[in-house]
């Protein structure tokens, strides 16, 4: 599809009374990327405040670390359930709502390419997801002991990726072909350069994880459980597409955020493009690390001994150490370097800096994300001796609500965009600072526990230490983090509903194409998309009246 041509009711919005007889069956069906896309994030945050849930719940058993609120047999559906919530219910389907909302309208694109793939993508994802969670609630997944209730998992669970899949190729999709005329990949905006990293990873590792469900379940009903390890296999099988370096791909849009607003915030244009392009690409690394895993390749390194016994294998372990490991981080590293350099003031820059919420959401979730990180790259290090404990646990708490932050730094700055209201920033800031306190609190405990071997996915554990002051406090994170989210839904809901100050057609004074035209887009037929001549379209056109008068 081509910026020129559209799908057929791809303009019409949900406001448009003649597009479908019945708002709900409009809303439902629609095509328009925008409403797809905040679906996607309207159920991805019901589903974030189901794994708060979970997880306040898990935290109340561990306490005492006896294990007594919670029947022992739904422990293991429990935690697998927060896990699954947590990734494929929040890390990946929330910041991939909002390329699908916003990367057409940043690209110059009259529509979403295959907006009927996306939308197919949302309602497979969500079925499957909701599936997911009726088989774990009924005995079924890891270890579970309901043999149709495991099958039902595998199959739930394939289905859930096989939604996200279409979805990220849509997006993908989009960036490759929807252009506007002369924005080459070189001029290609941030969020929408990670975002299309963030997908063709997804591309690459979801069919891994599909073809290893397909597996277990075939063996688990066809084949007498005997080639995989039957229901007690299958968390190990799955494991690696649960966990670090893998989340990293899927936390990556919340890096292209802060890249996309650095420049913005700092009124000026980006000196090192090129740059931030690299560093986003180096995150997308972690792609590779899952099909890695699964394929076979170790990737803990045990080689901190002085000896050279083994040193051929130790420097291959290290090798691979670092690229799955170090590698993302060093990418968010270079994004943050060269957005330094965009800081200091210079000949381009246009005032003093103008500091948002949206701007310190993605700030502080991408401090969050390098944290998660951090803790990602210590856990394969054997001779710390951090695997099995919740060490891993943290790592990804610090990595999927570090991403929930940067997601609501976005919501802030686009949601003029989408409702043409401004989300209060004083309230916005006020709620990004104690979701920081939550982030936190739900994780930095745990990697001090992980370190007096407190064990992973259960709740009994004895060891010497503050141990309930630890749980508690990973308890009181989560449910911080929940009062967090609802309080921002009702912000997002008291703009969508058009209460609220205004915004002006350009409230930020961007640098990109989705801020072209009178907001709210209702529709970008009704927007005349120009030539793109610089990566920085909408500031080349405030400077050109400028320089004329000169």
């Amino acid at each position: 599809m081509s910026t020129i041509d559209t799908a057929p009711d791809a303009s019409r919005s949900l406001d448009d009374a003649s597009a479908r007889p019945n708002a709900v069956a409009g809303w439902a069906t629609s095509t328009d990327g925008s409403v797809i896309g905040r679906t996607f994030v309207a159920a991805s945050s019901l589903a974030l405040l189901g794994a708060i849930a979970l997880g306040v719940l898990l935290g109340i058993e561990r306490i005492d670390g006896g294990g007594t609120v919670i029947d022992a047999g739904a422990i293991p559906q429990l935690f697998v359930a927060h896990r699954v919530a947590l990734v494929y219910g929040v890390g990946v389907p929330l910041l991939l709502g909002l390329a699908i909302a916003v990367v057409p309208a940043q690209l110059g694109a009259r529509s979403l390419s295959f907006p009927r793939l996306a939308s197919a993508g949302l309602w497979t994802w969500i079925g499957g997801l909701v599936l997911v969670m009726v088989s774990l609630a009924n005995n079924g997944g890891p270890a579970g002991g309901d043999p149709d209730m495991v099958d039902l998992f595998l199959a739930a669970h394939a289905l859930m990726l096989i939604g996200l899949g279409a979805a990220a190729a849509s997006v993908a999709a989009t960036v490759l072909t929807a252009r506007a005329p002369g924005m080459t990949m070189r001029r290609v905006p941030f969020f929408s350069w990670s975002a299309l990293v963030a997908s063709l990873g997804l591309v690459l590792v979801l069919p891994v994880v599909l073809g290893t469900l397909l597996y277990l379940f075939v063996d688990h009903r066809y084949a007498g459980r005997t080639l995989f390890g039957g229901n007690i296999g299958i968390g190990a099988w799955i494991g690696f597409a649960l966990t670090q370096p893998v989340t990293y791909l899927f936390v990556l849009p919340a890096v292209g955020v802060l890249a996309e607003l650095v420049p913005i915030t700092f009124r000026r244009r980006m000196p090192l493009r090129g740059v931030v392009y690299t560093g986003l690409g180096l995150v997308g690394a972690a792609a590779f690390a899952g099909i890695a895993q699964q394929t076979g390749h170790e990737v803990p390194w045990s080689g901190s001994g002085l000896d050279l016994d083994g040193f051929g294998d130790k420097v291959r372990d290290l090798a691979v150490f670092a690229l799955f490991h170090l590698v993302p981080l060093l990418g968010v590293l270079v994004v943050l370097a060269a957005g330094a350099f965009a800081g200091k003031p210079g000949p381009t820059s246009a005032g003093r800096p103008r500091i948002t919420a949206g701007f310190v959401g993605a700030f502080l979730g991408v401090g969050m994300i390098m944290t998660g990180m951090v803790g990602g790259a210590l856990l394969p290090i054997v001779d710390l001796g951090l695997g099995g404990t919740v060490f891993e646990e943290a790592a990804l708490v610090y990595v999927v609500y570090g991403g929930v932050l940067a997601a609501l730094g976005a919501m802030c700055h686009w949601a003029p965009l989408w409702w043409g209201r401004l989300i209060p920033d004083r309230a916005a800031l006020g709620l990004i600072a104690l979701g920081l306190v939550a982030t936190v609190l739900a994780s930095l405990p745990y990697y001090v526990a992980g370190f007096a071997d407190q064990p992973a996915m259960s709740a009994d554990h004895d060891y010497g230490g503050p141990s309930t002051l630890w749980n508690v406090a990973v308890t009181g994170g989560h449910a911080l983090m929940g009062l967090v989210a609802l309080a921002f839904a009702g912000l997002v809901a008291k703009a969508a509903r058009g209460d609220g100050d205004t915004a002006d057609d350009d409230p930020w004074e961007a640098h990109t194409l989705e801020w072209s035209g009178p907001l709210p887009v209702a529709s970008r037929d009704a927007v005349e998309i120009p030539t793109v001549m610089s990566p920085e379209p909408l500031l080349d056109s405030r400077a050109a009246p400028q320089e004329a008068v000169r």
